[in-house]
């Protein structure tokens, strides 16, 4: 009990140091880190599990955005809206679905995930375009798609989710981080809880998983201030290790 105790606490220190350091991507580990490292069986209970996390660290860092005055609200709030109805569907086909295969499934996104985190992003440069109903179907199109696969593999998609708003509104990188954030949590959020109510979640592994990412996050934050000239270096390390957690995790499901 004591050793779960001790691996989740730092497991969740090492998503959170993650997400502190680069600034995203971190939150695609949870679901392998209490698979493998703090010994969870079932792979629905670590995706709902880790959803609970990825949902409460997205909120803690959207607090600072939102003092920043980064947040779009209008944006945010239309991307979670849809979004949200797609993670509720997502998450319950995923509780449906065989676990060994979503995990598999789970394996060949977490590639795809590195390879995007390999490609440079792209600040759009300007201000965000006016509100039109044609901007408004097209955010809230792409809030769905996102919330779909965020629901269904468990994750906080910021990783599509960045690229996406600003494919859909043209604005600026900082501001899409910042609106990212309020979506991730909510689609976490929508995760967690229907997983919740099929008996999917583990809440002290959950508390303690959030716990650790708390600790995580600030030293990941300080470590960033001094590295800032090294973060595309750092970028593509972690892209690195996701591939190296993919490749096993299709070894392991495959295997079993």
């Amino acid at each position: 009990m004591v050793l779960t105790t001790v691996l989740a606490l730092l497991s969740g220190g090492l998503v959170g140091f993650t997400l502190g350091l680069i600034g995203g991507g971190g939150s695609i580990l949870a679901t392998p880190l209490l698979l493998y490292v703090v010994g969870m069986a079932d792979p629905h209970l670590a995706i709902g599990t880790g959803a609970v996390a990825v949902s409460a660290n997205a909120f803690m860092n959207f607090g600072s955005h939102a003092r920043a005055g980064t947040v779009r609200w209008t944006s945010a709030l239309m991307f979670a809206a849809t979004g949200v109805l797609g993670a509720l569907l997502g998450s319950t086909v995923g509780k449906a679905f065989d676990g060994q295969r979503l995990l598999i499934l789970f394996a060949l996104l977490m590639i795809l995930v590195g390879v995007l985190m390999l490609k440079p992003r792209k600040d759009a440069g300007g201000a965000a375009a006016p509100l039109t109903f044609a901007l408004a179907a097209r955010t809230c199109g792409v809030g769905l798609c996102v919330g779909l696969l965020s629901g269904f593999f468990g994750i906080g998609g910021g990783f599509l989710i960045v690229p996406g708003l600003i494919l859909a509104t043209g604005m600026p990188m900082i501001n899409a981080v910042g609106t990212s954030l309020f979506a991730v949590g909510m689609f976490g959020l929508a995760t967690a809880v229907n997983y919740a109510f099929s008996g999917l979640v583990d809440w002290p592994v959950a508390g303690e998983y959030i716990a650790g990412g708390v600790g995580g996050g600030l030293l990941g934050m300080r470590a960033a201030l001094h590295l800032s000239g090294q973060r595309r270096t750092l970028t593509r390390i972690f892209a690195g290790i996701v591939f190296v957690v993919a490749f096993y995790m299709l070894w392991r499901s495959l295997r079993g």
